[in-house]
């Protein structure tokens, strides 16, 4: 009776694997198949199919020797791993690495001298136009979200913005005030110089504004400081990967969980009512119970205020959405509201007659650069890393999406170095830290925008503002700012559908979009932002802790092997096991691992391991016992030989009778069913008193092993040393694939008689 044949395939030499069947010509398959000749194979076969219409069969057929690992890397000529290079090396001292490294440090120097004018300065003109038109509304409006004066969004919305031309690669995301960072930058401010701290004495109700305001200004330049701190620090240090472990249902649940706590805190701006600060865990729940208990206080005037403004810039939006194809330019709703509603205020004496809070005083010109107080350090430490990560997670998103689409590269390290130093020079000038705004990067690339020129005209138009047209917007009322912010809002409010989607595609997703949503909402932006990342990362160790095992089967007349249970035509090969894994053995999912091996293939290994110590164990007793019983009776029969040196002889043949009648009873004795081989006997299945399995093989499909550790090791150790494997594991028994596995097993003789435990490989 002849080797078995793998079920499905045509016979083949021993020693050799067949796959499938492409029709080769005669030439090929007697001469060398190269890559060469089976492309040029593949082009007769494309001109035939250009004669003749119909499909071409895509069927292939390779014949050759089963290989192990051992074989393949003596085949194929492995090198050896090279060495690891040195983590520094010293720079060579030349003029073209110089300016090289010059480049890569202030990117404006490689690609201004090129810079296509009549191409490109026209677009670039007009974007940043545009967004310096959208970016001064927002300026003053997010400031108010960070608890500062409105003057110091337009600082944050110049000096950052013109840093950034000279050290950004991207050439299209708009940097500057941002919602989600402003609403940190608030908590912090808030937080650290509360209105209950700066109550005039003798007043419970009056708070000293201006001692306030100075107070969470010095906050935030601190705050600004030591984001750019952290951000030119992890570029120089190569961390810019670091945002890869920032998945985008928590960035997505993350920035939904910020507007809403960017709603919350504009409602008292809305409805005019003083509310108390409130920082840490559940700071959002307390503040809207308050407002809710304080509904009945509410300032008519500003409500109605809020809600016409929101009514005109929604509709306003609508229409930019309906005609922004026929526009030659988005209508800047933002800022007609602005300059509207300070002329109706003016007009009209909404402070005055119905106690509407205006903006007031912004004063006109630059302030000179301040040494922010770094007292402030130990406190803000942690909001600063957590403002430094999720800004750079914003910009280099938004980046990467703009350069795929346009064709260029962005650098993540530089980036990392570019929004650094934008907010560490903007600290000295009283900015609060600043990140990518999604709205003005989209009005920037979709006006024309081609490069961050249009950056730094935006900026020069904010610089004007700020030196001279300030002071006119004193009567614009803070309810129109919440209604911009509110009303901005909107496409991140969108991102609830996340949550219909992700349950159809991924629940583990939706889980995690779910967790960072809640954390954030209660436990704050800093906290929130910990416990997504936490739980971000134990959901792919879950993932690789619980995967999914199964049993493979051969689908037919292929060489592909699938889960018997996914796949109706795939067979089990009789007499052999494949047992696969969805994920990397390691030391989290180990003992699953055995436990679905023992629950698939129907054989307890650890069971095995315990039955053949305990045999063991009871063979060495019995063998003490022997030895015993065997040196006693040395003992008493020398005792009984006479001292008698005339007979030496019957006295030798005597102790030669004992060693010989003590050698039939001594010894090991040797289980009936045991095997015997060159090594001694192999205690077998049958021996062990375990029932016998239906197979002889057992393989295991080590396919998605991308690393292993020492818990891995001892697991396979674990077969070796119950002797599931004939000899140590080696790359011997390690295949290049299944079905190598599959045909070398069915190719080795097996013993009729006693079928061992050790006739399994792997």
């Amino acid at each position: 009776m002849g080797p078995l044949e793998p079920p499905g395939l045509s016979r083949t030499p021993p020693s050799s694997v067949s796959y499938g069947s492409l029709r080769l010509p005669p030439s090929l398959l007697s001469g060398p198949r190269d890559t060469q000749a089976l492309l040029a194979s593949q082009d007769l076969s494309m001109e035939k199919l250009e004669v003749e219409p119909g499909p071409l069969p895509c069927d292939y057929r390779v014949d050759r020797r089963v290989l192990n690992e051992q074989e393949l890397e003596e085949t194929g000529q492995r090198s050896q791993s090279p060495k690891p290079s040195r983590w520094f090396t010293l720079p060579r001292c030349s003029t073209a690495v110089a300016w090289a490294t010059l480049c890569r440090f202030l990117p404006i120097l490689s690609w201004l001298p090129k810079y296509p004018a009549r191409e490109f300065l026209l677009g670039d003109l007009l974007s940043g136009l545009s967004v310096g038109i959208v970016q001064l509304p927002q300026g003053l409006a997010y400031a108010l979200l960070a608890g500062l004066p409105p003057v110091f969004g337009l600082y944050s919305s110049f000096y950052p913005v013109f840093v950034y031309f000279l050290f950004g690669t991207s050439r299209h995301i708009s940097v500057g005030t941002f919602a989600v960072i402003s609403v940190m930058v608030g908590s912090v401010s808030e937080a650290l110089a509360p209105n209950d701290a700066f109550l005039v004495p003798g007043n419970d109700t009056e708070v000293n504004e201006i001692a306030r305001d100075a107070t969470r200004v010095k906050v935030a330049s601190a705050l600004s400081f030591l984001v750019g701190v952290f951000q030119v620090g992890m570029g120089l240090l190569q961390f810019g990967f670091v945002v890869t472990y920032l998945s985008e249902p928590l960035v997505r649940g993350y920035t939904t969980a910020a507007s809403v706590q960017v709603l919350v805190s504009q409602l008292k701006h809305v409805f005019g009512l003083s509310v108390k600060d409130y920082s840490g865990p559940l700071s959002q729940i307390y503040i809207v119970l308050e407002i809710i208990w304080k509904l009945p206080e509410s300032n008519v005037g500003t409500v109605v205020t809020a809600l016409i403004a929101s009514t005109l810039l929604l509709a306003m939006k609508i229409i930019n959405q309906k005609l922004g194809r026929k526009l030659p330019v988005p209508m800047p709703s933002e800022l007609i509201m602005l300059i509207g509603a300070t002329a109706i205020s003016y007009g009209v004496g909404l402070k005055e007659k119905f106690k509407v809070d205006i903006v007031g005083n912004i004063p006109a010109g630059l302030e000179p650069p301040q040494l922010f107080d770094y007292h402030f350090f130990g406190k803000i430490v942690g909001n600063a890393f957590a403002i430094s990560v999720v800004g750079f997670a914003i910009a280099i998103s938004l980046g990467k999406i703009f350069g795929m689409k346009h064709g260029y590269e962005v650098d993540n390290n530089q980036e990392l170095i570019a929004l650094g130093l934008s907010n560490f020079f903007g600290s000295f000038f009283q900015c609060f830290p600043i990140s990518c705004s999604m709205s003005r990067s989209l009005v920037q690339e979709g006006s024309g925008g081609n490069t961050q020129i249009a950056g730094a005209i935006s900026s020069l138009l904010i610089l004007i503002v700020i030196i001279k047209l300030g002071e006119l917007f004193y009567h614009l009322p803070k309810a129109i700012l919440a209604s911009i912010i509110i009303v901005n809002l909107k496409g991140m409010f969108v991102q609830f559908s996340d949550i219909c989607y992700l349950w159809k595609a991924n629940r583990v997703d939706l889980l995690i979009w779910l967790v960072t949503f809640v954390a954030t909402v209660l436990l704050n932006l800093d906290i929130g932002l910990a416990v997504a990342i936490v739980f971000s990362l134990l959901s792919v160790v879950f993932r690789t802790q619980l995967p999914h095992y199964s049993i493979l089967g051969q689908v037919p007349d292929t060489d592909i092997y699938r889960d018997v249970t996914q796949y109706k035509e795939a067979r089990e090969v009789p007499g052999v096991k494949i047992f696969s894994s969805s994920a990397t053995l390691y030391f989290a999912n180990a003992e699953f691992y055995r436990q679905a091996l023992k629950e698939k293939i129907g054989l307890d290994v650890d069971h095995l391991i315990a039955k053949k110590k305990k045999l063991i164990k009871k063979q060495r007793l019995k063998t003490k016992k022997l030895q015993k019983k065997e040196n006693r009776q040395k003992k008493a029969a020398a005792r009984k030989v006479p001292l008698d040196s005339s007979e030496p002889n019957s006295m030798n043949v005597k102790i030669e009778e004992m060693d010989i009648e003590n050698a039939q009873v001594g010894g090991v004795d040797r289980p009936d069913n045991a095997v015997v081989n060159d090594k001694g006997f192999t205690l077998t299945l049958e021996a062990l008193g375990l029932p016998q399995p239906h197979f002889h093989n057992l393989i295991l499909d080590l396919g998605t092993l991308n690393f292993v550790d020492t818990v891995c090791i001892k697991t396979l150790k674990n077969f070796e040393s119950g002797n599931f494997f004939e000899d140590s594991i080696t790359k011997g028994h390690l295949f290049v694939s299944i079905h190598d596995a599959v045909t070398f097993a069915l190719m080795q003789p097996r013993p009729r008689t006693t079928q061992s435990v050790l006739a399994t490989r792997m």
